[in-house]
């Protein structure tokens, strides 16, 4: 072979040899850098699932409340256990269930120091039953006022919640409307001694000025609530038929601009706002308004807003609607329920203000301070 092919073609070799290792060299490297980097988003991944994540606590207060816990917001009331509770209501008897509020039993208990309170037994269910307890303890826990029932403390054992509230001496105002039969204690004693007799209207107007007073407290506020769930079995009488507004299960503290951003509809058809209704996401005092119109139709015609009657025409016709057409032909004096005379232009007062209360656009309600001020002209 000539000299010169045969340099020429060992120069190409090596060039070729030289050109492989190097291109194996350059492979292996960016393997091995490209292995490295797509472990690091695997690392971090298994540390993020191995961290502890931190819930967000909006209430420090209330969530850090542990097993076998319990606090009294009164100083009349020493703490109370569970083993205490369960003793003073027999176990929670069935017997002694005074009131069904939302999300949990009421029962009527006397504690080992012989004073008498009602015990919301909440819902077993976790989620339930917190949310209620934050409720409660958010919004009454924080206020006192001469119509609305009295938180008195809390116990909590594991997922059970129990909220302690003043004894209300006559029930609820829904008993007074409608059930007449003589209220008895779980052992069968009369509690009030009388059967209930139909309320006078005297009586009445008391009952919604007081119920009125509670709701402008609540609304005027610095940090406003709204209870979102005003009807008649949420209104408690004492021995002298002063309202106390309850169960603030569903109640809520709002900010700025006075409203609640909801993602459920909250409260009882029939006092249930039109906007709540129409799928509106947020919650408004405007709403209690309307609520307390209607519970104020309802104890002064004493006819249920949440169950249908049969109207003149034969048709099914539910509360609002009713009293509107009777407005219509001046016939206020026919929808009153009470076993006194009573004053025509009183009565049509009355019913101007419940008509305020009720228009469908939240904005021409007027403020509760503003309805307090005209009930408060009305001569009984």
């Amino acid at each position: 072979m000539d000299s010169t092919l045969q340099a020429v073609l060992s120069a190409l070799l090596s060039f070729l040899i030289v050109t492989f290792i190097f291109a194996v060299v350059v492979l292996v490297c960016k393997g091995s850098s490209k292995r490295h980097r797509s472990a690091q988003p695997r690392s971090r991944a298994r540390t993020r699932q191995v961290r502890p994540r931190t819930v967000p606590n909006d209430n420090p207060d209330l969530s850090s409340i542990t097993i076998g816990e319990s606090a009294s917001f009164d100083p009349s009331l020493n703490r109370v256990s569970m083993p205490e509770l369960i003793q003073a209501t027999e176990n929670f008897s069935p017997d002694l269930i005074i009131g069904d509020g939302s999300f949990g039993l009421v029962y009527k208990a006397k504690l080992s120091t012989g004073v008498t309170v009602a015990l919301k037994k909440l819902s077993a269910d976790a989620f339930q039953g917190l949310r209620e307890f934050r409720a409660e303890m958010e919004t009454l826990g924080k206020i006192r006022h001469p119509n609305i029932v009295k938180i008195l403390g809390f116990c909590a054992v594991g997922s059970e919640r129990i909220l302690i509230y003043e004894f209300i001496e006559r029930g609820s105002l829904d008993q007074w409307l409608y059930d007449t039969s003589s209220p008895t204690t779980g052992n069968g004693d009369v509690q009030d001694s009388v059967i209930r007799l139909p309320l006078y209207w005297e009586t009445r107007i008391k009952i919604i000025k007081g119920v009125a007073k509670g709701l402008a407290y609540m609304h005027n506020l610095v940090t406003p609530i709204i209870h979102r769930d005003i009807k008649a079995s949420n209104v408690l009488l004492d021995q002298n038929f002063e309202a106390h507004i309850a169960d603030f299960g569903l109640a809520r503290s709002i900010e700025g601009s006075h409203t609640h951003v909801s993602t459920q509809v909250a409260g009882t058809m029939g006092y249930m706002p039109p906007e709540y209704i129409g799928g509106a996401t947020t919650a408004s005092v405007m709403g209690d308004v309307y609520s307390f119109g209607i519970l104020l139709l309802e104890i002064i015609t004493r006819r249920r807003p949440n169950f249908p009657f049969v109207g003149e025409d034969g048709r099914e016709v539910r509360l609002l609607e009713w009293v509107k057409t009777m407005a219509k032909e001046n016939r206020y004096m026919e929808m009153v329920d009470t076993p006194e005379d009573v004053k025509e232009n009183i009565v049509m007062e009355v019913f101007r203000i419940a008509t305020m209360c009720t228009f469908e656009i939240p904005k021409l309600r007027p403020s509760m301070n503003q309805v307090v001020e005209l009930l408060d002209a009305i001569s009984s």
